[in-house]
């Protein structure tokens, strides 16, 4: 081959090169740039780490999260919602980190695809009660009410002979802009009826919340859409029965 040829040939070979690697990096920005925005606009991913929401979810599940809830989407009764600790429900190890560096940390890189590491400053509930919702618990029957409709809930986790939904008595009417969270696991569930007596009145503001757990993604055998069951909550009225 003559030494023209061969240069030619190099040429061509090193511009393919270069063609292809700048097509890599511009795939591999590009998805970065996308899964950026997904996890920034759209969804999130944590990992349970307590049995508070057996048998919905066990620990070590990965949900994933919808942060369209609420947003474009309204809550419902029923939900299941990630939000950030309101403020002394965990323990004292596990509260929020003030160090702003830490929290930018935090913030980037769950939307790098990188696992969520402030995954400890968040916890996962049901939404039982809603703006302005009266939650009392528990009558006769052992059964909670809202708004003076008893609730029939197949999804909890109770121990063996027990009747009572709850092992803890309450009654609270739930301020604008707040919900009433509590576990499925209910006698091992640090909820709302944990923290009546914290500031907050164990209510969880909105603004806390950040969004809502529509499936278990991991591992695959525990794979499931997790519904909001408004057979539950149906026929409950918006405003408590006036007395």
């Amino acid at each position: 081959m003559a030494k023209g040829q061969s240069r030619g040939l190099a040429r061509r070979v090193g511009r393919y090169l270069y063609i292809l690697v700048r097509d890599l990096v511009i795939i591999v920005l590009a998805a970065l740039v996308v899964s950026f925005l997904i996890k920034t606009f759209l969804i999130r991913s944590f990992s349970i780490p307590t049995s508070s929401m057996e048998d919905t979810l066990q620990i070590d599940d990965r949900v994933i999260v919808s942060q369209l809830t609420p947003g474009p989407f309204e809550l419902s009764r029923g939900d299941v919602v990630v939000f950030v600790d309101p403020g002394g429900w965990l323990p004292s190890g596990l509260a929020n980190e003030d160090d702003p560096l830490t929290r930018l940390f935090n913030w980037i890189t769950p939307r790098l695809g990188l696992p969520d590491q402030s995954g400890d400053q968040h916890l996962i509930k049901r939404v039982i009660g809603l703006p302005g919702d009266t939650v009392v618990c528990c009558d006769t029957l052992g059964a909670m009410s809202v708004n003076g409709v008893p609730l029939e809930e197949p999804y909890l986790r109770l121990p063996d002979g027990t009747t009572d939904v709850s092992g803890t008595s309450f009654s609270v009417v739930v301020p604008d802009d707040s919900l009433w969270v509590m576990g499925d696991n209910r006698y091992n569930s640090a909820d709302s009826r944990a923290n009546l007596s914290k500031p907050g009145g164990g209510f969880v503001p909105i603004d806390n919340v950040v969004g809502r757990a529509i499936v278990v993604s991991w591992p695959s055998d525990n794979w499931t859409w997790l519904g909001n069951y408004p057979a539950v909550f149906q026929g409950i009225p918006e405003s408590p029965p006036q007395q």
